[in-house]
């Protein structure tokens, strides 16, 4: 029985919708129309040029495994674009499966140890292909568009990029060894991890570099457990020159996986190769790690990611539309920067849904569709206080800019207006003293403990500035 278009593209939404976040289906996938189905070719209509570059860009191997899966290995893809007034043409345009050539990514090939009980090459299990050849190939896993290039330095990140690109520049010869990265989710772990990859790899072609997941690295272990072939896992991940583990928090409580990484570890250091570990807490605070690992951990530098400022987080935005080619206004930009704060993923992730909006919807990027936009979208997000958004909510009360806070001068609305986001700083965020001094002006610890001191006098002994303090207070978490 012959298949029709429809059909087929309804059972690839199942696929995709199952290996894509809920609120990405919605944005790039559900506006989707099938046109046709001819010899093995599905014809699918987009509703604009942007949304099939940004389908090519992100979806491209999901969307090629999705319709081998339903037409067999013959079947291939082709766009139907809506095109805009100025384009003349809206034939189709074919999908060209992407094979990455890039030296960047690409490890040399690696000769498996001698078996000398038969005089051959002996064929190790290789975790990431199909084994059985005298020499394998280690695919780095490195993703070629996150590169020190496009990661944005700040204050907030200047030490860990600095000992990054030191490492890279010279693996497993510096004191960073291992070099561990830390931060919440969201700042900029893994696309540090890889830049050093990518950089390792453009300075060294002939070392092998590894880019793995903890939970990746796991299953492996798992199923070489299963197929009893334990010290193959092991001699494979001893070969690799440069070993990056992100989210190593999740060998928490695995005891079996920490013994195996354990030996990994030891090997790889004593032999002068480079680790490079992420995780989304200090060595110090995580739970479930045998004490041996925790103390290699410290062996090199431990470097944290901090909360973006405001100068940074615009540059990020201007940087990821100037790669994307689009243009939109600098009052749009600074909205979107000053309204999420706390995760750069987030915010990347506002600005992808605004120009969706914009090109589904054929309107202009304006702060009005910007503010309709990115309201829905922070109150669809779980509400994570940073010290910007209090100090954003104490001046529009007082009705200051929020750059008097950061002047010198001694007027007495402005110091009390600062006293109060400082207060608020403190009984909402996790920042330390120091670090909420450094954003309100540039203050020192002792001058934040002592701003918070006033401001609970002024609550106990002031009625109407109680109220006042209270009414901020339901801004600030409402």
């Amino acid at each position: 029985m012959k298949k029709k278009h429809h059909e087929v593209w309804e059972k690839c939404l199942e696929v995709i919708k199952d290996n894509i976040h809920i609120q990405s289906f919605k944005t790039w996938f559900e506006p989707i129309v099938p046109i046709k189905l001819e010899n093995n070719v599905l014809t699918i209509q987009v509703p604009s040029q942007f949304f099939y570059e940004w389908l090519e860009e992100h979806y491209i191997v999901l969307l090629k495994k999705t319709i081998k899966k339903e037409l067999g290995p013959e079947g291939r893809l082709e766009y139907s674009i809506i095109m805009d007034n100025s384009y003349s043409s809206s034939g189709p345009f074919a999908v060209n499966y992407p094979t990455s050539n890039h030296k960047a990514t690409k490890n040399p090939y690696v000769s498996m140890p001698l078996d000398l009980n038969r005089g051959t090459s002996k064929d190790i299990p290789n975790p990431f292909i199909i084994p059985g050849l005298k020499k394998i190939k280690v695919e780095s896993q490195l993703v070629e568009s996150y590169s020190f290039d496009s990661f944005i330095e700040g204050d907030c990140n200047r030490l860990a990029r600095s000992a990054g690109y030191a490492v890279a520049e010279n693996p497993g010869k510096t004191a960073f060894n291992p070099l561990l990265i830390f931060s919440p989710t969201g700042l900029g772990k893994t696309h540090l991890a890889h830049a050093i990859g990518l950089q390792a790899k453009n300075n060294f072609p002939d070392k092998i570099v590894l880019y793995v997941q903890s939970e990746q690295f796991i299953n492996q272990f798992i199923e070489s457990v299963r197929n009893n072939n334990q010290n193959d896992f092991v001699h494979f991940y001893q070969m690799i020159d440069v070993l990056i583990i992100d989210d190593i928090q999740f060998l928490s409580g695995k005891d079996k996986t920490q013994d195996v990484f354990f030996h990994v570890f030891n090997h790889l250091h004593q032999n002068s190769k480079q680790l490079i570990i992420t995780c989304d807490k200090p060595p110090v605070e995580l739970k479930g790690m045998e004490p041996r690992l925790l103390s290699r951990f410290k062996w090199g530098l431990s470097a944290d990611l901090q909360l973006p400022d405001l100068e940074t987080r615009t540059l990020i935005l201007k940087r990821k539309l100037y790669n994307d080619g689009i243009v939109i206004p600098s009052e749009v930009i600074d909205y979107l920067a000053q309204s999420i704060s706390t995760n750069v993923r987030e915010m990347e992730g506002a600005l992808i849904s605004l120009i969706a909006q914009s090109s589904l919807n054929k309107k202009s990027i304006t702060l009005d569709l910007a503010r309709q936009m990115i309201d829905k979208f922070i109150k669809n997000t779980t509400k994570d206080i940073s010290i910007d958004f209090i100090q954003k909510i104490v001046c529009d009360y007082f009705g200051l800019p929020v750059d008097q806070l950061n002047t010198k001068t001694r007027k007495r609305e402005i110091v009390q207006a600062r006293q109060v986001a400082m207060y608020f700083s403190k009984k909402h965020t996790k920042s330390s003293l120091a670090t909420i001094g450094l954003q309100c002006g540039n203050k020192d610890h002792a001058t934040v403990l002592h701003a918070c001191k006033t401001i609970a006098n002024l609550i106990e002994t002031d009625k109407q500035f109680r109220s006042n303090v209270f009414e901020i207070d339901k801004k600030i978490i409402q």
